[in-house]
């Protein structure tokens, strides 16, 4: 218990002392709101009956090729996955960090592999915030041959899922040009149709903002980032190792944090 407060103090006087701070998120920062992390088969199958019949995994179901092949099926799992995200409210946890990254002379970046587009809904600015995997509140266009389509919003629109049988029901939503079907603008497993140009674009603003923050003082702070697709945890440790940074790990299960590095542990 008495390692336990030391670290906690410790971790208190770098946030104080802080010029700048980097939040890196993963699938365990919206347990606390509601939202299912899909941990393991019998996770995603808890959250997701109707797949748990048929023996899908997440990654499996995580794949391009069901818009293809059973577009009712694929917009059947999006379409519920958006209508949750809408309804469920970003937890308290959120605007604790907001007032951390209100607190940092030269401000606050999120670094996040969720899809759910609650940082900004919690009234961080989408100007710093970047989304790896992308985001299911914004659509691309799925025509074989591009129409001019740039990504497009997907506030207002609503898709009708029957919850037995995980089926969305026509019309599915279709691309404003040239009605052709619609997808979330997310990485999916062996996707090679994802549009990146939006996630490239908050990249390339990311890089700058940490670009200015060289020699001042960063403190990364990683909550709910676990092994299973570990793209925030690598982040967050090379940008601590590259930046001489000193890296926050928050995580009830995944704690560990790399041996000889500048890292903390909760």
């Amino acid at each position: 218990m008495n390692d336990f407060h030391d670290t906690l103090s410790r971790a208190a006087d770098l946030l104080a002392r802080a010029d700048a701070l980097l939040i890196g998120a993963g699938a365990g920062m919206g347990v606390d709101s509601g939202l299912p992390d899909f941990r393991g088969t019998e996770g995603f199958w808890r959250a997701y009956p109707p797949l748990a019949k048929l023996g899908l995994r997440f990654e499996e179901m995580a794949d391009p090729r069901w818009f293809a092949q059973d577009p009712e099926f694929a917009w059947g799992f999006y379409g519920h996955r958006l209508r949750l995200y809408r309804e469920t409210a970003p937890h308290p946890g959120f605007a604790i960090l907001r007032k951390w990254a209100g607190s940092m002379p030269l401000g606050a970046f999120v670094h996040t592999s969720n899809v759910d587009g609650h940082f900004q809904r919690a009234g961080f600015s989408p100007e710093h915030v970047c989304e790896v995997h992308g985001s299911l509140n914004h659509l691309q266009c799925l025509a074989p041959r591009p129409c001019g389509q740039a990504l497009w919003s997907a506030e207002g629109v609503e898709v009708s899922v029957d919850s037995d049988s995980l089926r969305a029901a026509p019309p599915l939503p279709a691309c404003p040009a040239c009605g052709d079907l619609a997808r979330p603008n997310i990485l999916m497993f062996g996707d090679f149709r994802w549009d990146s140009r939006r996630t490239s674009e908050q990249g390339e603003r990311f890089r700058k903002w940490l670009a200015a923050t060289r020699g001042h003082r960063l403190l990364v702070v990683e909550l709910g980032a676990g092994n299973a697709i570990a793209t925030i945890r690598h982040a967050c440790e090379e940008v601590a190792e590259e930046e001489g940074a000193t890296l926050l790990r928050i995580n009830l299960r995944d704690g560990q944090v790399p041996a000889g590095s500048n890292a903390l542990s909760l």
